[in-house]
């Protein structure tokens, strides 16, 4: 059985959905930042990073999002959550993906984690002010470059999709208006009404 390490309201939905999607069988493990779960040797033990998501796989422990999202569509073929048979696609794909993991959390980061970069609050509160612009930056590159529609990769949903859906809804906190990327925007909302994302949510608000 799969287990997924996660914390409402970070990057780990996108995994979550993925599992959902793929009709995985899967237990959670909460990790609780608040009670700084994260730095607890149990979790370093699975995770020496001390971050989310961590899925245990019977091979071993993945980290990081974008290799986690394709190891799900992977294991669950016939569910055709990544075009596996075009090796551009594919890497059409993993680009995408790339992009928000390298760029775009790590410019929503700076609003909330500058501490990674710098001791020197004058220096934090510089990066804060500059994430919205970071940000926005990130999401106008997307929707005029990288989005198709009306899914990530055109008419087909990948697990680009649930990916982009998470970061997204942080784009008002970001202080980044969605109506900016309309077409982001209308994603936004139609993967909100999905199945996989609606029972995601629910089980990481119980």
């Amino acid at each position: 059985m799969l287990e997924l390490y996660f914390t409402p309201d970070t990057c780990a939905l996108a995994s979550h959905i993925v599992l959902e999607d793929a009709g995985a069988e899967y237990r959670l493990h909460h990790i609780d930042f608040e009670r700084s779960d994260q730095r607890s040797p149990d979790y370093l033990a699975v995770n020496p990073k001390g971050r989310v998501p961590t899925l245990v796989t019977p091979q071993g422990v993945l980290t990081e999002t974008p290799a986690i999202l394709v190891y799900i569509a992977q294991l669950y073929p016939a569910r055709q959550l990544a075009p596996m048979d075009d090796p551009f696609e594919f890497a059409r794909l993993q680009a995408f993906n790339s992009y928000l993991c390298s760029t775009l959390h790590v410019a929503h980061a700076h609003r909330m984690r500058g501490h990674r970069w710098a001791d020197d609050p004058q220096a934090i509160a510089a990066m804060q002010r500059k994430a919205p612009e970071a940000v926005g930056a990130s999401y106008a590159y997307i929707e005029d470059h990288a989005f198709v529609g009306p899914f990530v990769m055109g008419d087909q949903y990948t697990v680009a999709d649930p990916y982009l859906f998470t970061l997204a809804q942080w784009m008002e906190a970001d202080g980044v208006d969605p109506r900016k990327t309309p077409r982001i925007a209308a994603h936004r909302e139609m993967l909100h009404s999905h199945e996989s994302v609606q029972r995601a949510l629910s089980a990481e608000s119980a």
